[in-house]
């Protein structure tokens, strides 16, 4: 029973480790300690009261009864505390509040027996419970075994001690999120959005004011160009570009996903639904066009068409990569930031120049999250086949 009750507390410590409850943590551990101790106390004392190697009596055991009285006053503050938190909790301190009652009385010589087998058996199955709870919760990562409600709550709110956002912020994972994320979009707004590398800074390519206002929000030097995300290489296809069968073949191996191409610039841009925001984009002779591998920015673009893309970071500074980051350091410039967490990388696309491919080839413009070596090979498995 001491082996097995002072292991599954011991457990149940480890898993409330794991999913960050330090104070479940903590009680279970010291909970495990004051079970164990307790028990192999009377085990010894039993094996040497009935070898007549020691007498126990109330004066002897100062030293145990004085540690029992420190420790009913200390878990009555765990008493206090946990019932904070958890329903299971709370039992398990106020069991443990009764096993040091038992301890108590059994230094002074006057432990019921029916009494402390009633606080073992509760204490057990409390034990019991709160480690399957937390073994079994922590594995799926749901709450499939209840630990109640908090009986205690603090009356302020996280909100209210929060500064309120400097823009509006919903989740990616929401379609109203998205939609009001579109619709300011498509009002000439500029929002923070995730991409399948970095966070960046999405302007409708039908507002040149809001590309402008790209420039502005960055601190982005004129000279250096703004590229376009297309939700897919239809749209493109559809546009018809002059682009030759090579380039063709090695925009279907690269899209989507982490690589940007530069081709020419063309009319074609204005049935692609460039619209007015044709010489804000790209260079005056040609632009990047990239398909993004992530869901949740190819919906967007589906409902607002193409958007001017560049970093949502200030210019020189490193790239955002959770929307914290965005929301921190552009967020009172911007209109709005979609929500989706950590960004899938830590630096951005990789960029290839392939206005010259039939004639000289592809040039790396930018080494990004796709190595150049790896673009080098698409390109030449293409261009043999």
């Amino acid at each position: 029973l001491i082996l097995i009750g002072g292991f599954v507390q011991l457990l149940a410590g480890f898993l409330a480790f794991r999913k960050y409850d330090h104070l479940g943590g903590a009680a279970f551990l010291t909970f495990s300690a004051l079970w164990s101790s307790y028990g192999a106390t009377k085990v010894l004392c039993a094996a040497l009261v009935s070898g007549h190697l020691l007498d126990i009596g109330a004066g002897n055991t100062e030293g145990f009864t004085a540690g029992s009285i420190a420790f009913l006053v200390l878990n009555a503050f765990l008493i206090i505390l946990a019932s904070s938190f958890n329903v299971v909790l709370l039992c398990l301190t106020v069991a443990m509040e009764l096993l040091t009652i038992c301890f108590l009385l059994f230094t002074l010589e006057n432990l019921p027996l029916p009494f402390e087998i009633v606080v073992l058996s509760i204490l057990s199955v409390i034990c019991f419970y709160g480690a399957t709870a937390s073994l079994t919760n922590c594995m799926f990562r749901k709450d499939l075994l209840m630990m109640g409600p908090p009986l205690l709550t603090v009356q302020s709110s996280k909100k209210d001690r929060e500064d309120p956002l400097p823009c509006v912020c919903p989740r990616s994972h929401l379609t109203s999120g998205l939609r009001t994320i579109a619709e300011l979009l498509n009002t000439g707004a500029v929002c923070g959005v995730p991409t399948d590398t970095v966070y960046a800074l999405a302007a409708s390519c039908k507002h040149p004011q809001a590309i402008e206002k790209v420039y502005r929000i960055k601190d982005r030097p004129q000279e250096k160009p703004i590229c376009i995300f297309i939700s897919n290489l239809e749209q493109l296809r559809a546009a018809a570009p002059p682009i030759s069968p090579l380039l063709w073949e090695f925009m279907e191996n690269v899209y989507p996903g982490g690589i940007g191409c530069i081709i020419r610039k063309g009319e074609w841009l204005k049935k692609l639904g460039v619209g007015e925001g044709y010489s804000r984009v790209g260079t005056q002779d040609s632009i990047m066009i990239r398909v993004p591998d992530l869901t949740v920015l190819v919906h967007l673009i589906d409902m607002t068409g193409p958007l001017a893309i560049t970093s949502a970071n200030p210019s020189g500074e490193v790239d955002s990569t959770h929307h914290d980051m965005v929301i921190s350091r552009l967020g009172h410039k911007l209109e709005g930031v979609l929500c989706d967490g950590e960004s899938d990388e830590v630096v951005a696309s990789t960029v290839v120049n392939c206005t010259k491919i039939d004639e000289s080839g592809i040039i790396i413009v930018r080494e990004g999250c796709i190595p150049a070596g790896k673009v080098m090979q698409i390109f030449e498995r293409v261009k043999n086949r």
